[in-house]
């Protein structure tokens, strides 16, 4: 009882210690780790944080500019552009962490099978995985999301599938390494049996590079979600997200209002570099070859 009370009690010292031993390392990753959280946090809390619906319409301040109530200003139907940016953050976040780590998810276990068992399984997984891949992500995605019509699942769907050749080649080569060191070997000499040895001897090896993968990747989804909600084929309205706020923005005139397209495409801007110099940092410390650079 004692061992098991000193463990749980030293949990929270050991993540601690793991976030400053992260932030000595790589304080500016650390810095917009701490921008990718607050915004985090901004998509979980919008309601509460908002100051107004992001669907309701006040037609008395139709594109209107920032002013003293509506800081951010409002669109051509009275819409309050700060409410609808941070309930954006909302549906664009929950779009592109579920993409992450379904694309990620079932790319790393495609992985991990696919280099474990090798001969003409691992053959055709990579012809597989290599056909994926030689279409653009944004033209694959927004196939994917015409196929299936519009809608918040689909869209996680397709980002995701545009994510599964990243995840399985990069695990792939990391098991290819694995399976031949000496403790994977002795495993399988004792006998154990394929499953245990992937999902106790191997898999655990492959989470370094697994959150490398899903960190940098958020950047990427996020982009491509802004992308679909911009051509139209996204999240539907009235759901605000950053895409579609740009695209209402190209309705609103021959030329936008500026702080129609500014805020949106700030938003997306900073959150994207957050995520992707957060995971070039995550990366650096957790990658061997890299750490002396740090």
């Amino acid at each position: 009882m004692s061992a098991t009370t000193a463990t749980t009690v030293s949990l929270p010292g050991r993540i601690l210690g793991g976030l400053l031993y992260f932030a000595r390392r790589a304080p500016m990753a650390a810095f917009w780790g701490c921008i990718a959280l607050a915004i985090l946090v901004m998509a979980i809390t919008a309601p509460a944080i908002a100051p107004y619906s992001p669907v309701k319409s006040d037609f008395r301040a139709m594109s209107k500019p920032p002013y003293e109530q509506h800081v951010f200003g409002t669109d051509q139907i009275g819409r309050d552009i700060l409410s609808r940016v941070i309930h954006g953050s909302r549906a664009s976040l929950t779009v592109a962490v579920s993409a992450v780590l379904l694309g990620t998810t079932v790319g790393a276990l495609w992985g991990l099978a696919s280099g474990y068992f090798g001969g003409r399984f691992d053959i055709i997984s990579q012809r597989i995985l290599e056909f994926l891949q030689s279409f653009p992500d944004l033209i694959l995605a927004m196939a994917i999301a015409m196929a299936l019509g519009a809608g918040t699942g689909t869209v996680i769907i397709a980002i995701a599938i545009t994510r599964i050749p990243f995840g399985g080649r990069v695990i792939r080569a990391v098991v290819l390494s694995l399976k031949e060191l000496q403790y994977v070997e002795a495993a399988r000499g004792l006998g154990a049996s394929h499953m245990r040895m992937m999902l106790r001897h191997i898999l655990p090896q492959c989470m370094a590079p697994y959150l490398i993968l899903a960190t940098t990747h958020l950047g990427v989804a996020i982009i491509i979600e802004a992308s679909l909600g911009f051509l139209g084929v996204g999240i539907p309205p009235p759901t605000p997200t950053w895409g579609n706020m740009l695209a209402d923005a190209l309705n609103a005139g021959l030329i936008p209002p500026w702080w129609l397209v500014l805020f949106p495409g700030l938003a997306i801007s900073i959150t994207v570099l957050a995520f992707n110099l957060l995971g070039d940092g995550i990366r650096d410390v957790l990658d061997p070859r890299l750490r002396g650079a740090v």
